[in-house]
């Protein structure tokens, strides 16, 4: 089960609009083909009804309502009456998994929860609603009062439910404990069907994942990028990684090829940054940096495992830096289509290297023209120049560009206004191409950085992504000026091309 859109939601400063939140479920249901989702709690607000309608409504019309889960809460029925509103029919009823949170936040004795609950049951019964209960807490419950779970779970094999969800609330578990209290209840009930959920606190999540499935968890409840409260809940890309190469006998229907396209999108969605170096996903994890890892890859696959960037959909690169050998710019060299001799190639490593010891960053695009600088070759002409640009912005006008550009020797002068200066640039750009018959590439990324603390006339990077007949780039520019990094970036793209 993926409860992105519920608990994932609950990472902090994370909203998901009605549009987000229904284009999200179809993609998990369609694209992903994840189980079942978790979309909301009840009665949280106006909005959030409007969400759940949109996505009930669709499921309905797909014939996937049954996938559809919504947190509720022991509350005489509100909840109930809100999800008949909006036509959920799968509730995942919220209640106490330790005597601890039984005691001090609701002070009812277990007798009394378990008669509410009951209550509550009945009338999802009668309005034609599924159940599966949540015991909060429960992994403290285990370990404070393991009586008192038992005593719950055996209320609940008396009842009509389909799931008992056992949240790791508070991320406590370790993969140990995690094996011993599911072997414990798996053991005790044979015959009912239990869901582990884990949270990351001690970055255990997808280990004690792992030991859930081993002791006979039949449900499992994951995140896209690890979202979640603090440090987020099992990431879904690695859970479904770890199963299909590590537990052989379990299948699961998840698509990998589409885990980085979905998860890229709801990164752009929520805001929430996906870290270079996360497993599966991060732009890092395929990426080779010390040359002897290039080396072995070259005589036969000496450094691959199983994760393989295809199945993600993805590619491996090899990074240009200070710890790079021959290899990895060999294999760079190959992906352009560029040729050297090993005295050249020693030269251009040299220079790689000097420029990873002053912490440079050093890409593939850039390597024509370290060629160029290195070897005093004319491996690498720069054809183009933007030789001068006015850049306009005023309240209340859209901004404009006017600006000269160098084509092998002729110059253009164009004009144009944008959504903002860099757009008014490229239109002014594209203005140009058009004439003399050419396209520009698509823009498809735009990232800026900045250190940490600067102050305002730091140098700012701009790193833009760009497609050209199918194949995808990078090139960055550097200034103490935002939109003239870009346009710096941008006159490299220009002779790449």
């Amino acid at each position: 089960m993926d409860t992105t859109l519920r608990d994932g939601e609950q990472t902090s400063g994370v909203s998901f609009s009605t549009v987000e939140k229904l284009t999200i479920a179809k993609l998990l249901l369609d694209e992903l083909k994840v189980d079942r989702i978790e979309i909301a709690s009840t009665r949280v607000s106006e909005g959030e009804y409007q969400s759940v309608k949109s996505v009930t409504d669709w499921a309905i019309k797909s014939g996937q309502i049954d996938k559809i889960e919504v947190l509720s809460f022991v509350d005489k029925g509100l909840s109930i009456d809100w999800m008949v509103e909006t036509g959920a029919k799968v509730q995942n009823l919220l209640t106490k998994g330790s005597l601890n949170h039984l005691k001090y936040q609701l002070k009812k004795t277990p007798e009394q929860h378990f008669s509410n609950i009951a209550d509550v049951l009945k009338l999802a019964e009668e309005n034609g609603i599924k159940t599966n209960v949540y015991l909060e807490d429960w992994s403290n419950g285990m370990k404070n009062s393991p009586e008192y779970v038992f005593q719950f779970i055996d209320f609940l094999s008396t009842k009509n439910i389909e799931r008992v969800m056992l949240p790791d609330t508070l991320g406590v578990l370790t993969p140990k404990l995690t094996r011993e209290y599911l072997a414990d209840i798996c053991a005790k009930y044979p015959n009912m069907r239990f869901d582990f959920h884990a949270h990351n606190d001690y970055d255990l999540a997808v280990a004690n994942v792992m030991e859930a499935i081993y002791e006979g968890a039949t449900g499992i409840h994951l995140t896209l990028n690890g979202m979640g409260e603090r440090a987020g809940n099992a990431p879904l890309a690695s859970v479904v990684a770890v199963i299909n190469d590590h537990i052989k006998d379990v299948e699961i229907s998840v698509d990998e090829k589409s885990l980085y396209k979905v998860s890229r999108l709801v990164e752009s969605f929520s805001g929430f940054r996906i870290p270079v170096n996360k497993p599966v996903l991060g732009e890092n994890v395929f990426t080779q940096t010390a040359g002897i890892h290039a080396d072995g890859d070259s005589k036969h696959n000496l450094y691959f495992n199983e994760l393989m960037p295809e199945r993600f959909d993805r590619k491996r690169q090899y990074a240009l830096g200070k710890t790079s050998g021959k290899a990895n710019i060999q294999k760079n060299l190959e992906e352009l289509g560029l040729h050297l001799s090993d005295e050249d190639v020693v030269k251009v490593t040299k220079r790689i290297i000097e420029l990873g010891d002053k912490k440079e960053v050093v890409t593939q695009d850039d390597l024509p023209y370290i060629i160029s600088d290195v070897l005093k070759s004319n491996l690498y002409t720069e054809n183009i120049k933007i030789n001068s640009y006015v850049l306009t912005h005023s309240k209340g006008l859209r901004p404009s560009t006017t600006i000269s550009v160098s084509i092998k020797g002729d110059v253009f002068e164009e004009n144009a206004q944008g959504d903002g200066q860099f757009d008014a640039f490229i239109n002014a750009l594209k203005k140009v191409y058009s004439n003399k018959k050419m396209e520009l590439p698509m823009l498809t990324d735009y990232v800026v950085r900045i250190p940490n603390g600067s102050a305002s006339d730091a140098l700012c990077e701009t790193v833009i992504t760009w497609e050209n007949n199918g194949k995808v780039f990078k090139t960055r520019g550097l200034d103490s000026d935002q939109t003239v990094s870009a346009i710096v970036a941008t006159q490299k793209m220009l002779n790449i091309i």
